[in-house]
This record gives structure tokens, C-alpha cells and sequence, in this order.
């Protein structure tokens, strides 16, 4: 199962900045999970919720996958209505992939864009195909998993506290990958293990490597 460091070591440091990414990579996580959206001056910023107006304290896109070394990054674009940025053009897609892009096409697997909204993950698989998509969601239905499978999607990320094995085996049979978020407890991490999660995001991912005995 791998370990991904919920918007970085977010609980040994402030979330989505350099140095939880940083940690994150000193700490053993496999990947990173962190949040883009647009900043009040444009640009793509990395941040969980809507920047404050007239916010100048940016930390890019850029910066920040540099800060993750060569760590999987989950990236979730924060795309929804009720984020406070929605954009039908999906400019914000396309500028989250140029931005990958520009990085290296030997990069390519290292990225995976996951969001809640299903119009941002489409936009991407019709930009780039090549780059893997996840639905983010809390408690998927058998339709769901079906709909994600036959949109071509890589993996469904439902939240951890529903996450049992009828749900991971309808996944996996559909060639879904099944990445839970957000689990800090030892014992339940173990579990997930037991399940066949392919993936976890934990904001201890120091804890969540000792605990699967690494």
C-alpha cells in the first residue's frame, strides 16, 4: 500500500508548504497529495481552501512539486462551485498539466490528478490521457466505480472510514485503483492493508511506515 503525505507531513508542519513536502519525502512516503487552485493574482497556488482576498503568499505548483523530489504526486484540483473558482473553459486543468508538462515527459507516471468534481477529471483525460485521473469521492456506489471504470479513469478515492471489501474487491475486478483518504490510526492503516487498498493518504506518514513495518 503506498503512503501518501497528506498535503505534505501536514502534522509535523504547516500543510501544502515546502517543508511538509520536504519532511514528507525524510519521513518514507511513496507519494504526496496536494491541493491546487486559482490565487486571487492568477497564478496556481497550492492550497487547501480559497485564498483570502488580496492574497499575495503564494506557493506555486512549480515549487512545490520540486519540494516533493521524485515522490508520486497526487494532484487534487480544486475545482467545484463551492470551491469559489469554478471556470467552465477548465483553463485551471490546462494550466495544471503545462505546468507537468514542462517538467518532462520521463515524469509523466509520477502524476496522478484526482479532483471531486467529474468535469475537471473528464477535462484532463481529454487533454492528456497519458497522465492517470482518480474520482474523488466519500462513499462510492457500485454505479460509481462502474462509471468511473468505463470513463477510463486509473482509480477511485473514497473516504477511509468507508472503505470495506466488497467495495476494494468491485474496484480492483473493474481495474480500479482503490486510494483511501485520510488515515492516521496504526491499526485501521493495517487494516486497509488487510483490504487491499492500493494507497492511503495519512497526514503521519512517519507513523503510517512504522506501522506497516517498515
Amino acid at each position: 500500500m503506498l503512503i501518501f503525505a497528506h498535503r505534505g507531513a501536514s502534522a509535523a508542519h504547516p500543510e501544502n508548504t515546502v517543508e511538509a513536502f520536504r519532511a514528507a519525502v525524510a519521513m518514507g512516503a511513496d507519494g504526496v497529495e496536494l491541493d491546487v487552485r486559482r490565487a486571487p493574482d492568477g497564478r496556481l497556488g497550492v492550497r487547501h481552501d480559497p485564498y483570502p482576498d488580496g492574497a499575495t503568499a503564494v506557493l506555486s505548483l512549480d515549487d512545490a512539486l520540486d519540494a516533493c523530489g521524485d515522490l508520486v504526486v497526487n494532484i487534487e484540483i480544486k475545482h467545484l462551485p463551492s470551491d469559489g473558482g469554478w471556470d467552465p473553459s477548465m483553463a485551471i486543468v490546462r494550466e495544471t498539466l503545462a505546468t507537468l508538462h514542462a517538467r518532462g515527459g520521463a515524469t509523466r507516471s509520477q502524476w496522478l490528478i484526482s479532483s471531486f468534481s467529474w468535469a475537471t477529471i473528464a477535462a484532463s483525460r481529454q487533454i492528456d490521457p497519458e497522465i492517470g485521473t482518480a474520482f474523488l469521492t466519500v462513499a462510492p456506489s457500485d454505479d460509481v466505480v462502474d462509471r468511473v471504470a468505463a470513463a477510463g479513469h486509473l482509480a477511485i478515492h473514497p473516504w477511509e472510514g468507508l472503505v470495506d471489501g466488497p467495495l476494494v474487491e468491485r474496484a480492483h475486478r473493474a481495474g480500479l485503483m482503490v486510494n483511501a483518504w485520510t488515515c492516521n490510526d496504526p491499526e485501521r492503516l493495517r487494516a486497509l492493508v488487510e483490504l487491499a487498498v492500493d494507497g492511503v493518504c495519512t497526514d503521519v506518514p512517519d507513523v503510517a511506515a512504522a506501522s506497516l513495518g517498515r
